[in-house]
């Protein structure tokens, strides 16, 4: 994105109400050009987090100041500063409660949601170190490669601190320790391997090895917050651009097909492919939205099925092999899925079972989109077939929490994660705009417009209020 092909400074809330406008320009919404009804949604979203920064760089400090808050945003700002002791009740059944975050801070520890206890319990797991947040994306208390890779910063940033009086080379090999840890633990996700290189990457810069430990755990916790923060931004500015190619239905609700978990709990503060349908809702576009059930492990009908009903959003949980029979059908106006890496040549790998969605999407005309931040794109790596497929554990397959669901002794096969190839992907919907092929050169393109942009770090005036617009400047 060049210079000339930004988007000047649009009129205020006030006048753009008074107005009735709702412009739309080639290169898509930007954080401080959302519509009336979108900045007042993102505000609510934002909560107490982000009326306390202005910026990216005023973010960190204020994220150290009030760290209990750190990751804890919930779509619901009246639970925003809300505190789950032990083990809690969900809501009542259709009761509106808001969008639930996959994390947050709480003092010198990070605080999971253990996903593997939804949707029957509410259960908050607790890690101190990058050790015990890579065993904790290991066995799945937290996933979906956005989460994964913010807690993995968090975690590299806790172990820092706890060694901050420790001599330079001990530190230094723990850091190191940890950061191997944390990139093996589920290997096909590109954001941990993002994160935890951002956060080396500032390390290194302090020396070798670093004399002030507490100047390094100062500086990670700083990038730490900073990754926490542009996801926030990142995602919706994603969800903008995603919102822009769903189109309007005239007698209907708009139908999409989802597959895995795409939400808060997979994303960390917002979503992506369910950001899209958040917004979507609130701004008055009916929608309903099809839940691939995502065997072996559920986490559509778990988790995606969870959230939707958490946030009133109409859905219906289905198998996934009656996705094919429902586009069939016409039943799907689109389908959303997410990313857990994406190669140089727009190859994506996607929770299992999305290249068969994508072949179906194909065969029926119905569009497929990917949506995912550009931290799930890996540029090195050229196509999907050299991305890392990670094997799990036959059990998920072969028993379903415990209970077994095949014969005794039957072996498994449990790839995690299939690639779908480029030319079934319609677009690629990223922080800088919906990309199509040929997507080497649109990713790269959203690379360069992703630099020049946090160059210049953004007035979050997509999310506070007034009373910080002081602090924002000029937007």
């Amino acid at each position: 994105m060049t210079e000339s092909e930004r988007r000047e400074p649009e009129p205020s809330d006030d006048r753009r109400a008074a107005e009735g406008t709702d412009e739309r320009r080639a290169n898509g919404p930007v954080i401080a050009d959302a519509d009336l009804a979108r900045r007042r949604f993102f505000r609510d979203f934002a909560g107490e987090l982000i009326r306390t920064a202005a910026t990216v760089a005023g973010a960190a400090s204020a994220i150290q100041r009030s760290s209990a808050r750190a990751a804890g945003v919930i779509l619901n700002p009246a639970g925003a500063v809300e505190s789950i002791a032990g083990e809690r009740a969900n809501p009542a059944a259709g009761t509106a409660a808001g969008f639930r975050t996959a994390f947050r801070m709480d003092g010198d520890r990070l605080v999971l949601i253990d996903q593997r206890r939804l949707p029957d319990q509410l259960v908050e797991y607790s890690c101190a170190s990058a050790g015990e947040v890579a065993q904790a994306i290991q066995d799945m208390v937290i996933r979906g490669a956005p989460a994964m890779g913010q807690a993995a910063a968090l975690g590299l940033a806790l172990t820092a601190h706890a060694m901050r009086d420790n001599t330079p080379f001990i530190r230094r090999a723990t850091l190191r320790g940890g950061a191997t840890a944390l990139v093996n633990a589920r290997p096909t996700a590109a954001n941990v391997r993002w994160a935890v290189d951002r956060l080396m990457a500032r390390f290194d810069e302090l020396g070798d090895p670093p004399d002030d430990g507490h100047a390094v755990a100062d500086v990670l916790r700083q990038e730490a917050d900073t990754i926490v923060f542009e996801a926030a931004a990142d995602h919706e500015r994603l969800a903008h651009f995603g919102l822009d190619l769903l189109p309007e239905m005239a007698d209907r609700p708009l139908q999409v097909l989802t597959h895995c978990n795409t939400g808060p709990l997979a994303c960390g503060q917002f979503g992506t492919a369910l950001g899209i349908v958040q917004v979507a809702l609130h701004v008055g576009r009916p929608i309903e939205v099809f839940v691939d059930e995502t065997r072996p492990y559920l986490q559509g009908s778990r988790l995606t099925a969870w959230e939707l009903a958490q946030a009133g959003v109409p859905y219906t949980v289905l198998a996934d092999s009656a996705a094919g029979w429902l586009m069939a059908r016409g039943d799907v106006d689109a389908v959303l899925v997410g990313a857990d890496r994406i190669a140089a040549n727009g190859d994506t790998a996607n929770k299992i079972g999305t290249y068969p969605l994508a072949v179906l999407a194909a065969r029926h005309g119905v569009p497929f989109y990917v949506c995912a931040p550009l931290s799930s794109v890996d540029l090195a790596t050229p196509d999907g077939s050299a991305i890392q497929i990670e094997q799990r554990a036959g059990e998920e397959v072969t028993a379903l929490r415990g209970i077994p669901i095949a014969p005794a002794g039957s072996r498994a096969l449990n790839p995690a994660f299939d690639a779908t190839p480029a030319e079934l992907i319609t677009a690629i919907v990223t922080e800088e705009g919906a990309l199509r092929s040929p997507f080497e050169i649109g990713l790269r393109g959203a690379f360069d417009a992703s630099r020049a942009r946090k160059a210049h770090p953004p007035a979050y005036a997509g999310f506070v209020g007034d009373e910080a617009t002081s602090h924002a400047g000029a937007v």
